[in-house]
């Protein structure tokens, strides 16, 4: 059975409403247990499970020094291009909306390249809106490459792909993809992908299953957090990477945490989440998945990062631009969204060894593959 098929067959409302029905036992007995089910998540992200946070967090951080030791990853986001031929309520790059379009060149690459690498970071993640003909395979041939010579881990995440274009990308030099749902509620999804082949909410829901089919390293998962219920949509990426990481056990997976930020278009968020219930939330994903990557972006503020930090988070980005061209020159009207922690790679470097933290800016090599 495909993940597509589990579901099918699950009840949306019916999931919502049994977290929302976990009592103070159930959250008392998914605490106590050393491997826990999804159902205990679901004891973990309820509303009964708030009281527990300080407990969550103690068991968090343990969880986390345990897998991880005292590490925390560094990687920076690379915007190729705003081009986009996507409709979707919530984006920047949305076709819609009225704003300079811009695909980078490899002169302008080279650039990006000069000013990222003085900044130390050997982890990237290439961003692009998803537009197969302008930003599809043939401009990752032509720039991939390049890119790949400066980087130890390349990550890409642009729009979903066939399985062998994915082992093609492998060959060129990509070591992991992320791909967001966005929600898992089919019919919500319909509402704010208007437009283009992001309408197509189960070739997207499928994309993991054909990255982990063509070999890729890494795999990144997680809903957008805001769309609709963020308890329901979490449950279900959780379901998602239990489904992945049993049918493809060699893939490494990452979490992130995507709360909706301002943009152009300027969609309110359906659900609200607070700094509390986000901080259960990792907590959570921690307690059911030790093993998984927790990662957390400059959506979110500077003393909010800093102090999550010790609570389960492995990865962060730090003095991103999210706009083609960005860190060359400024072009703040290119934004994807707005980026909440403004601070330089150094003074987040700063941070975490404050916290009694090393950074990485250099975990693999592409040797380790051979």
């Amino acid at each position: 059975m495909t993940f597509s098929d589990e579901l099918i067959q699950s009840d949306w409302e019916r999931t919502r409403l049994s977290i929302l029905e976990k009592t103070d036992n159930d959250v008392r007995n998914a605490l106590a247990r050393t491997k826990r089910t999804l159902e205990d998540f679901k004891a973990l992200i309820s509303p009964a499970a708030e009281p527990y946070l300080e407990e969550m967090a103690q068991q968090s951080y343990a969880l986390t020094r345990k897998r991880f030791g005292n590490t925390v990853s560094f990687y920076v986001p690379l915007y190729l291009s705003n081009l986009c031929s996507n409709d979707c309520t919530y984006c920047g790059f949305s076709m819609s909306n009225k704003l300079k379009r811009k695909v980078l060149t490899l002169e302008e690459i080279e650039q990006e390249l000069k000013v990222i690498k003085a900044m130390k970071f050997d982890s990237v993640l290439l961003v692009t809106g998803e537009h197969e003909t302008k930003v599809g395979m043939d401009y990752f041939r032509k720039v991939i490459p390049r890119i790949k010579q400066e980087f130890s881990y390349l990550a890409l995440e642009v729009q979903p792909l066939d399985e062998d274009e994915y082992a093609e990308l492998k060959q060129l030099g990509v070591d992991a993809v992320m791909v967001y749902q966005e929600t898992y509620h089919k019919e919500e999804y319909a509402k704010h992908h208007l437009r283009g082949k992001k309408m197509n909410f189960f070739y997207r829901l499928e994309t993991p299953d054909r990255i982990a089919s063509a070999g890729i390293d890494k795999i990144g998962l997680g809903a957008l957090i805001g769309l609709d219920d963020w308890r329901t949509d979490c449950f279900f990426a959780a379901s998602h990477l239990t489904y992945l990481e049993k049918r493809y056990w060699r893939t490494r997976y990452s979490i992130s945490f995507p709360r909706l930020r301002p943009c152009a278009g300027g969609l309110m968020p359906n659900s609200l989440m607070s700094d509390k219930q986000l901080v259960q939330l990792i907590c959570a994903y921690r307690l059911f998945n030790s093993e998984v990557e927790l990662s957390l972006s400059t959506r979110e503020s500077a003393d909010f990062r800093n102090n999550l930090l010790s609570l389960g988070i492995t990865h962060i980005s730090a003095a991103s631009k999210t706009q083609p061209g960005g860190y060359a020159n400024q072009e703040p009207e290119l934004e994807q969204f707005s980026v909440s922690d403004e601070r330089s790679a150094v003074e987040v470097e700063q941070a975490v060894q404050k916290h009694g933290l090393d950074p990485v800016w250099k975990d693999w090599h592409r040797a380790y593959s051979g």
